[in-house]
């Protein structure tokens, strides 16, 4: 179905439709059919000489020995032949397809430059999976697929005949021969034509239904899905995403433990090292002036590397989770927040760490930009689904256009696989609700 109309793209959709009877499927369906026979006349006219000795099979009176060569000879004929003589018909056939099948499609199979040669389109149709695919719905074609056409057409056939067999026996003054017995009369011909008016809104139906189910056939083994395979992408491309983010929340942690490890450690020891320095140095001399600013700046880096590591990978949410961390965040924020945390189990680190960002940048935000006097940060879990909600009382007006913050905000969320709402009238007050993915396997809070 198309997903803005809500109208069927192809005959076997429309068989559930319930505007199938007045709509134009039934006539599309029908041309599909009547096409259908000179199509499968093309295929077993191209599957005659390779089917000879199957042909010889159906007159019968042989042994059990004739019966299995000549099926073995059929087999290797088709074989041998059927990849070059259904390429006629295959084409036709992918031409009909588009009468009930609006869908945008791709004819599969290799595609071979003409300037490679003969000998190599050969051998690449004869290698091809598709070309077998194609060999077989040939077959299918000539015999299956006729048949069924054929009957759908004339069962068709036989409700207009029911129907109108009273005018038939009264313009022809004759017999009407049916498949239940011969009718004389007029009167004897009312009771069938009760029963096509009856019958008839199947008609519609019948039609669609057989149309629709060669065409599924015919499209699955002719032609590349571009549904799929767009959904294959979509699919190789959320895969990617994930490996993405976690191998940046990897190399986030990796670089958070190298500065609280490494860089601090050794900036402490400078810190130390200034310190006893300036006290063994005279007071009031130069030496103790330039040692004494040295340790000043050293205990301001040491400060402003304990942020940015802070700001990385803050220890409390590794430590004791998103709640403690949060309750931190507000503390430290310059407007009243009030904290409701409602977890009953931990959610995974990927999504701690995104609702936690998520929570300190839109914090930061109200403080700059809302001229909020309090907020409130609520952080709860539905089911599979770990909720952010930040509401302030300041003046509204926010929006993924103002600026690149909730944009990149956003973004973030959409990488952990969530959503973002944001609820920001003039005058207030602002609401922003994130919505992350946990799984349900997490550890409780102890």
């Amino acid at each position: 179905m198309d997903m803005r109309t809500g109208v069927p793209r192809t005959a076997l959709q429309a068989v559930t439709w319930r505007r199938l009877a007045i709509s134009g499927w039934p006539w599309r369906s029908t041309g599909y059919l009547l096409a259908t026979l000179p199509v499968a006349a093309v295929a077993a006219a191209g599957l005659a000489i390779p089917a000879v000795p199957w042909f010889v099979l159906a007159a019968g009176g042989f042994q059990a020995a004739t019966i299995v060569t000549l099926i073995l000879l059929g087999a290797v004929g088709v074989a041998a032949l059927g990849p070059l003589v259904s390429i006629p018909a295959i084409a036709c056939c992918r031409w009909r397809l588009r009468i009930v099948d609006k869908r945008p499609a791709r004819p599969a199979g290799r595609r071979v430059p003409d300037s490679a040669g003969p000998v190599a389109w050969l051998r690449s149709r004869y290698t091809d999976p598709v070309a077998w695919r194609e060999t077989g719905y040939a077959c299918l074609l000539a015999t299956v697929t006729h048949a069924l056409c054929a009957v759908a057409l004339l069962a068709v056939l036989l409700v207009w005949v029911l129907i109108s067999s009273p005018v038939i026996v009264d313009i022809g003054g004759g017999p009407v021969a049916l498949v239940f017995g011969q009718i004389y009369t007029v009167r004897q011909a009312v009771p069938y034509a009760i029963v096509g008016v009856v019958v008839l809104p199947l008609v519609p139906y019948l039609l669609t239904l057989a149309a629709g189910a060669d065409a599924a056939v015919a499209r699955a083994l002719l032609f590349d899905d571009a549904e799929d395979r767009l959904r294959i992408e979509l699919t190789e491309v959320t895969a990617s995403r994930a490996r993405l983010a976690d191998a940046f929340e990897a190399e986030r942690r990796r670089i958070e433990r190298d500065l609280h490890d490494g860089a601090q450690q050794k900036l402490v020891a400078l810190t130390m090292q200034l310190g006893l320095a300036k006290l063994d140095l005279p007071s009031g001399s130069p030496a103790a002036a330039s040692v004494a600013v040295a340790h000043e700046q050293a205990k301001q880096l040491m400060a402003e590397l304990r942020e940015l590591i802070h700001g990385i990978q803050p220890q409390i949410l590794t430590d004791l989770g998103l709640p403690a961390a949060l309750e931190e965040l507000a503390d430290r924020a310059p407007v009243p927040v009030t904290v409701t945390a409602r977890l009953d189990r931990r959610p995974p680190p990927a999504m701690e760490n995104t609702a936690y960002f998520v929570a300190a940048e839109a914090l930061t935000n109200v403080a700059k930009h809302s001229g909020a006097t309090r907020a409130s940060l609520t952080v709860s879990r539905h089911r599979d689904t770990l909720v952010v909600e930040i509401s302030d009382n300041g003046q509204g007006g926010a929006g993924l256009t103002r600026g690149s913050g909730l944009t990149g905000l956003a973004d973030r969320v959409a990488v952990a696989g969530g959503r973002m709402l944001l609820s920001s009238p003039p005058g207030g007050p602002t609401v922003l609700r994130v919505e992350v993915p946990c799984g349900p396997k997490s550890p409780a809070y102890g």
